[in-house]
């Protein structure tokens, strides 16, 4: 980094805006296979807080790849800064007060743990969206299994790249088992109390 780069202290802070706004600014981070419902999840979880008056955003893996990322492949090294840069700006938009819902595979334990460290441990909020790769290949919604499995997308997490459970993520949300409907219900009892202002 350049010597010459100065941080700015503008004069209205996170605080101001958290009052402002009248909730706590939290990044909540799904993490999970593809097709195990993270998208669905933050998606169903936004327009809930949303229709509730909080100020919300949903930072989507496909998306992001889309635009900001769209340089990126799928190395080791692609993955780690596809998650740095993400963790970047959802950093931003929390010190925006804006409730951040970041649904990225994030499959390396060091790559989620990164992303805590930048965005704050206070802020990072972890929600495993637990499906096992058979249930998720049955799902198989995009056809990205299927490709990965005939060797037509390489470096495939659960297939031929690795995925790591989190061990202690703050919530764990089981989409074989439970409903969309029951997930829904459980993750906002969890989420509710830490986005009310104290």
């Amino acid at each position: 980094m350049s010597e010459n780069i100065i941080q700015h202290t503008h004069p209205i802070g996170k605080s101001d805006r958290l009052k402002n706004n009248g909730h706590q600014a939290k990044v909540i981070w799904f993490v999970g296979l593809s097709g195990s419902g993270k998208s669905t999840l933050a998606g169903n979880l936004e327009a809930v807080l949303h229709h509730k008056g909080y100020k919300t955003y949903v930072l989507d893996g496909d998306n992001v790849r889309l635009g900001l990322n769209n340089d990126l492949g799928f190395s080791k090294q692609d993955r780690t800064e596809n998650v740095r840069r993400i963790a970047e700006v959802a950093r931003l938009f929390n010190e925006a007060g804006i409730i951040v819902l970041s649904a990225f595979i994030s499959p390396l334990k060091s790559d989620r743990d990164q992303a805590r460290k930048l965005i704050g441990a206070e802020n990072f909020i972890e929600i495993f969206v637990h499906c096992p790769l058979p249930t998720c290949e049955k799902r198989d919604v995009k056809g990205l299994y299927s490709k990965a499995r005939k060797g037509l997308i390489p470096n495939f997490t659960g297939i031929d790249a690795p995925f790591e459970n989190p061990k202690q993520p703050d919530m764990t949300i089981d989409t074989e088992t439970e409903s969309m409907e029951k997930s829904l219900e459980k993750l906002l009892e969890f989420i509710g109390p830490k986005i009310e202002l104290e």
